[in-house]
């Protein structure tokens, strides 16, 4: 479904992303790891149009798609989960989910795909009016990925899902990723966590320096000598 080639990043004189190449295929879940720095949320903010890059090739499908707008993005079908959630704080739970789905313009399916995800995530329902800045952390995770699935993603790119929530909490993470999955969610999925990547994803890829240092089934990461040297640096 997504087909990343020969990508080259910088900001200004500075290379981020170096040449890199790898794809998700529909339906799945690919991992992409790596330490702080290493060039993750780059990748995920180049294939959402936030950064362009100095070359490569962005494939959706049949569509090129390096040098799209955010908004074209969307449109296409990849959203971007944030990291950190990056929520309207001072906005109810119920207006940061609307405007998930600013691209869209079908009101009556768009209230229908606001119930599901409240079917999907129950904890907000008691929640829709107050102000998203004032739940937990779990839960603002929640409204992150519910927002981006109002936008009706085809590809949905997760930056750090785990990151700041409770071990408790990021089970429950991990459940959510995987029945989003089940229901023929292609996912990709940015991580520092080897053992959530290892728990839900079938590929890894690792990125180090800005550069695939390891690719290989997700299962065993945690054992691998190979991910070791690539991703501890030993």
């Amino acid at each position: 479904m997504l087909v990343i080639q020969h990508l080259k990043v910088s900001y200004g004189l500075t290379q981020v992303l170096r040449d890199v190449s790898f794809d998700v295929p529909e339906g799945r879940i690919v991992a992409l790891l790596g330490g702080n720095g290493s060039g993750k949320t780059t990748m995920l903010n180049t294939l959402t149009g936030l950064v362009r890059p100095v070359s490569g090739s962005i494939r959706f499908g049949e569509k090129e798609c390096a040098g799209l707008t955010a908004y074209d993005f969307v449109r296409t079908g990849i959203v971007q989960v944030p990291q950190g959630r990056e929520v309207w704080p001072s906005l109810s739970v119920d207006d940061n989910l609307e405007l998930g789905a600013a691209t869209r313009s079908d009101r009556a399916q768009i209230r229908a795909d606001l119930e599901e995800v409240y079917a999907l995530f129950p904890r907000l329902t008691a929640k829709k009016r107050r102000p998203a800045g004032a739940l937990s952390g779990g839960e603002q995770q929640m409204v992150a990925i519910g927002r981006a699935l109002m936008a009706r993603p085809k590809c949905l790119l997760m930056d750090e899902p785990s990151a700041g929530l409770a071990p408790s909490v990021v089970g429950d993470m991990v459940d959510t990723i995987l029945a989003l999955n089940a229901r023929g969610l292609t996912i990709l999925l940015v991580e520092q966590n080897i053992g959530v990547a290892a728990a839900v994803a079938e590929f890894a890829h690792i990125l180090q320096n800005g550069e695939i240092a390891f690719s290989g089934p997700a299962a065993g990461l945690v054992d691998n000598p190979a991910v070791l040297r690539s991703y501890l640096g030993r």
